[in-house]
Parts: C-alpha cells; structure tokens; sequence
C-alpha cells in the first residue's frame, strides 16, 4: 500500500504543478494582451482615410469596417482602393 500511496501523492504533485504553472501561462497572456492594448493601440489604417477620402458620400465609420471586413477575411492580403455604390 506505500506504493499506492507515493504514486497517489506524486500524480497530486505533478496535477497541482500543472494547473499552476498553466495558470501563470494564463496569466500572464492576458496581461500581455492588456499592456499591449492599452499601450500599443492598433493604428488607424492610412488606406482607411485614403479611401474615406475619395469617397465622400460615405460615412468614415462605414468605410473604415468595410476594410477591416475586407482585411479579416482575406488575412491581410486584400486591400480596398475604392468603393461604388449600385
């Protein structure tokens, strides 16, 4: 039974190591995510106010989701350079 007991206490052990130190992994992301945010903002794009621009009858907050529908969905690779309405 002192086998049982040491292979209960090691796998508690090694359980307990695991959920900390994937807690500090959680951890600490988010406050990289955080600092990142709050200091590190993403810059307004100067396709946006190019585009927003040549389009006057639209609104800039329209046309700025508009890009970054457009950037979401190609993964940064599609760029708008102008829009029409129909």
């Amino acid at each position: 039974m002192s086998d049982l007991g040491f292979a209960l206490q090691l796998m508690g052990i090694g359980m307990i190591t695991v959920f900390i130190i994937l807690s500090l992994v959680v951890l600490l992301g988010n406050l990289i995510i955080r600092f990142v945010n709050k200091y590190l903002p993403e810059e307004i794009s100067k396709k946006v106010q190019q585009v927003a621009e040549q389009t006057g009858t639209f609104n800039r907050k329209k046309v700025a989701a508009i890009v970054s529908a457009v950037k979401t969905v190609t993964e940064g690779k599609g760029h708008v350079t102008k829009i029409e309405k129909m």
